[in-house]
């Protein structure tokens, strides 16, 4: 399964940058926001 990742601005929470990635990318983008901060939104990517 794929997942569509967007960073979050931190002032207004507007999406800042957009990656299409599988579930282990996820896992490891996750642990690295959780490491520094940074806020994401994480939903299941359409089928295409």
């Amino acid at each position: 399964m794929r997942f569509e990742i967007l960073r979050l601005d931190d002032a207004h929470g507007t999406a800042t940058d957009r990656l299409i990635a599988d579930a282990e990318t996820v896992r490891e983008l996750v642990q690295a926001a959780a490491r520094t901060g940074e806020r994401l939104l994480i939903r299941p990517c359409p089928t295409v």
